[in-house]
């Protein structure tokens, strides 16, 4: 070893290939050695522990932008840096744990997209025997609730279950589905808005929207995309949402406008 190592030995040597030791020299983190008189460049001892070095710490996680100032500072902000290091090691393997546990809930269906209270929302549905595509519609307003409105979406859940507790709310949301077999004429649509209107209106302060949300520029368009799911694929849900909306509204309530 009195001549030194070729890079190819060099690199065998620390566990990494010659390309990569070749961009640690771009990168200005380990100087190229001078070239001997076959023109071949020998790798002493005080190169290969410069590369061990910086494999270690990018094998450790440290960005190869970062190794040469560290290398290269004192004690104390060595450690300093190895602490910050540790830190985002730390915040990176809690997005994983996370990312990881959204794989595992992918495969329990619901649980992917929405919070366990949410999902038994949907169970209680399905107890009560709401029909699967019923429950289905729910359970894509549900996930379109909590991606646009996230900061009521708890409140939302909670008059949900509320509702669930209610026999006279469960026949009306019942009847409310069996409307879209209806012709959009229907005259039964005209009571039965006035009866889920009624309904909403005996407990007026579960429809006031707290300040932030209402008075966003686009809270039309989210309220549209959530409360008006799927209307399009029946007339007559559509019209009756329209009936209930404007019921709510003649009593003072701020439905928002599509």
């Amino acid at each position: 070893m009195a001549d030194g190592l070729t890079i190819g030995r060099a690199a065998a040597f620390v566990g990494v290939t010659i390309k990569t030791v070749r961009h640690y020299h771009r990168l200005g983190l380990v100087q190229e050695p001078e070239r001997d008189g076959s023109g071949y460049r020998r790798y002493r001892s005080t190169d290969l522990l410069r590369l061990v070095q910086v494999r270690t710490l990018a094998g450790a996680g440290v960005p190869l932008a970062e190794i040469g100032d560290l290398l290269d500072a004192g004690p104390e902000r060595f450690a300093a840096a190895l602490d910050d290091v540790r830190r985002r090691l730390d915040e990176q393997i809690e997005d994983l744990a996370a990312r990881r546990d959204t794989l595992h809930r992918l495969t329990q269906g619901d649980r992917a997209l929405l919070p366990d209270r949410a999902c038994a929302v949907l169970d209680r549905l399905a107890v009560l025997e709401f029909s699967p595509d019923y429950v289905a519609v729910q359970r894509e307003a549900l996930v379109l609730a909590r991606a646009m409105v996230p900061e009521v979406f708890d409140r939302f859940l909670a008059q949900l279950e509320q509702w669930l507790d209610d026999p006279e709310w469960i026949e009306l949301t019942q009847r409310g589905w069996d409307a879209m077999s209806w012709g959009p004429d229907d005259p039964r649509i005209d009571g039965l808005a006035s009866a889920l209107a009624d309904k909403l209106l005996a407990n007026r302060a579960q429809l006031t929207m707290p300040t932030g949300p209402q008075h966003r520029s686009d809270t039309s368009s989210r309220y549209g995309l959530i409360n008006h799911h799927r209307e399009a694929q029946s007339p007559s849900i559509a019209r009756l949402n329209a009936l209930v909306e404007a019921r709510l509204r003649a009593a003072g309530i701020d439905v928002p406008r599509q």
